[in-house]
């Protein structure tokens, strides 16, 4: 899933650690640094879900050994050492290599013991004041709404049940609820969270939205050439504020802002928070199935699931796929390639209609989305709509 920022989310859950004399070892820590390594090279979230590891799943010292020398040997350059250990009696954390350091924004605890908690004040002096703000403790699995779209999230039902069991152990039984208030219907100058039709409605027949010009203008004229553009994130703050500007229907400046990964969020967000994907929901299976076509047919396959697209959909995605190829083409300055970018925005662009999309597949969604940017001329150029 994401975070509220547009960031991955890797979880780790301890209850899922098998007894360590049925694990092999060595497999985990492959499994370990390919399931990293398909998004370290972005912005990313941690969420470590305590429970479940005891005793007989902890992993052994002798193996977290093993673990810190690979990673040092494959990443740590001598400048570049992050070390992060919490000690709770049963699991060491290490994070050890600059990119993982570099790119980590935020690392979730749920549910931590007390324990933790004493250790972390203990070995606070010993880790940097930047990395310590990353850390945030959650008691309840409720707490985690306030940053990520919970609902993506893949929690183990032990999980749940753990969390249901602390909440009515709390004054002997589960906190009242409370009542939310109706949603407030959106405001005409709405640009976040509702859809390109509603957009479309309320801007004189405009297909392509706004805040979605405005941002791609922007960064066409100041932001090809910027290394690592749609990798970095911004600050959340300013995220919302600009959100709040758009969907008041006032006028954003993104120079006062002095980043230009602003807007270069804002665009992510925005497709993000369509209430339907911009590839629509009805093209997810196709989409899945582009690895089992044969290499040579994948981008008439991509041609053939674009021409099923309701026209706004195709004339906006045709916009946004057309400006990715521009960035794409400056990527001996930005280093942003087809490949690179299909990372960043292959879930921004399609997602299953129900909870989120498997780690299996991640490898069609992003190739689909790659083959779209590196061959856009071929993919776009035979249906043109009025008004694009």
């Amino acid at each position: 899933g994401d975070d509220n920022s547009g960031r991955k989310v890797i979880t780790f859950s301890c209850c899922r650690m098998p007894p360590s004399y049925q694990l092999n070892h060595t497999r985990l820590l492959e499994y370990l640094k390919y399931t990293l390594d398909q998004y370290v090279e972005n912005d990313y979230t941690v969420v470590y879900f305590h429970y479940g590891l005891k005793s007989l799943n902890k992993p052994s010292l002798k193996w977290l050994q093993t673990a810190y020398k690979e990673f040092d040997r494959k990443y740590v350059s001598k400048t570049h050492v992050l070390r992060f250990v919490i000690f709770n009696g049963l699991v060491t954390i290490s994070f050890s290599f600059p990119r993982y350091k570099k790119n980590l924004k935020a690392l979730y605890v749920v549910h931590p013991t007390n324990f933790i908690k004493i250790l972390w004040n203990i070995f606070k002096p010993l880790i940097s004041h930047k990395f310590g703000k990353k850390v945030t403790y959650l008691n309840y699995l409720s707490d985690l709404r306030e940053h990520l779209k919970y609902d993506q999230l893949n929690i183990p039902q032990e999980v749940i049940r753990h969390d249901e069991n602390l909440q009515r152990k709390q004054k002997g039984k589960l906190p009242p609820i409370v009542k939310v208030p109706p949603p407030r219907p959106p405001l005409p100058t709405q640009q976040f969270g509702v859809s390109l039709q509603y957009i479309k409605d309320k801007n004189k027949g405009e297909l392509i939205p706004p805040v979605m010009k405005e941002t791609v203008s922007y960064l066409k004229r100041k932001g090809l050439q910027v290394e690592g553009l749609f990798r970095r994130s911004a600050s959340i703050q300013t995220i919302k504020d600009v959100q709040k500007l758009y969907n008041q229907g006032k006028s954003v400046n993104f120079d006062d802002y002095h980043d230009i990964h602003v807007p270069a969020v804002i665009l992510k967000t925005f497709l993000r928070e369509l209430p339907q994907p911009l590839l629509t929901f009805e093209c997810y299976d196709h989409i899945l199935g582009i690895t089992s076509v044969e290499s040579s047919l994948r981008v008439t396959r991509c041609k053939q699931i674009i021409q099923g697209l309701p026209e706004h959909n195709y004339v906006v995605l045709k916009y946004l796929i057309c400006f990715l190829h521009m960035v794409s083409q400056e990527s001996i300055y930005n280093r942003m390639t087809a490949s690179s970018l299909a990372c960043v925005f292959g879930l921004n662009l399609i997602w299953p209609s129900k909870g989120a999309a498997s780690l299996s597949a991640l490898v069609p969604l992003n190739l689909f989305t790659e083959l779209l940017i590196d061959f856009y001329t071929n993919i776009f150029n035979s249906r043109t709509m009025p008004g694009e």
